[in-house]
């Protein structure tokens, strides 16, 4: 069983950084790790990922520029680093696996999802 757990969230004023971390541990295969976000009263909402094996990345519009997904194949983590950040990224942010080859901007593509962090951003 793979397990995943976020951290790094927080408060942060507008134009500040922010860097998530999500460690997973149990099962190690994995083909892609993902991230999402939810606000309240909206669906959960693709923001980054990356191809675990052969690093190839993949954004939102809307954090593309600002946003940037890495991983570390040793500590079986991966990372999202917040620059510019704006009001309206605040939100729960998840941690997701896929572990089979499909796309990589859904919900439904991945299998295995961390607790949540929350972001706030706020002045």
């Amino acid at each position: 069983q793979l397990q995943l757990v976020e951290s790094g969230g927080g408060l942060v004023q507008p134009g500040g950084s922010l860097r998530l971390s999500c460690a997973a541990s149990g099962r190690t295969f994995k083909y892609a790790m993902g991230w999402f976000r939810q606000a309240p009263g909206k669906e959960r909402e693709f923001v980054a990922a990356i191809i675990w094996s052969g690093g190839s990345t993949y954004y939102a519009d809307s954090v593309k520029g600002r946003f940037t997904i890495s991983r570390d194949n040793a500590k079986n983590t991966v990372y999202l680093q917040m620059n510019s950040l704006k009001p309206e990224d605040t939100a729960v942010y998840y941690c997701a696996a896929s572990l089979i080859v499909s796309s990589v901007v859904g919900p439904n593509d991945y299998s295995h999802w961390g607790q949540g962090t929350q972001v706030t951003v706020s002045s």
